[in-house]
């Protein structure tokens, strides 16, 4: 990625780097460990190894992983994440803290009527 291909904006500029739901949940995967394609495949539910390969491949094009290929037969590669990918962790456990707070609100919306 390069600074002139970046928005303005801040938050544009976070957004066009995660705003894909299956990034950010990538990202969330990561921020526990390396982990293996399939390891992810079955950790996000409902992705197609389609999607996932492009999002790997998107994600280590704008450095926030690395994709280290261990053996080639059989094939075996890892992800993880940069420096810079670990740098999201604030953004991904605001959006954890904020997501959970919502379903309360909710729930309480659901139980007491609006």
């Amino acid at each position: 990625m390069k600074l002139k291909d970046l928005p303005k904006n801040p938050v544009e500029a976070t957004i066009k780097m995660i705003g894909c739901r299956w990034k950010i949940l990538i990202i969330k995967e990561l921020l526990k460990d390396t982990k293996r394609f399939n390891e992810l495949k079955k950790s996000l539910n409902g992705i197609t190894q389609k999607v996932l390969s492009a999002k790997l491949k998107e994600l280590e094009e704008d450095g926030l992983l690395i994709r280290e290929e261990l053996s080639k037969n059989p094939p075996r590669v890892e992800y993880t994440l940069t420096d810079v990918g670990y740098s999201l962790r604030n953004v991904i456990d605001s959006m954890h803290a904020w997501g959970k707070d919502y379903k309360k609100y909710v729930k309480l919306l659901e139980k007491f009527g609006n």
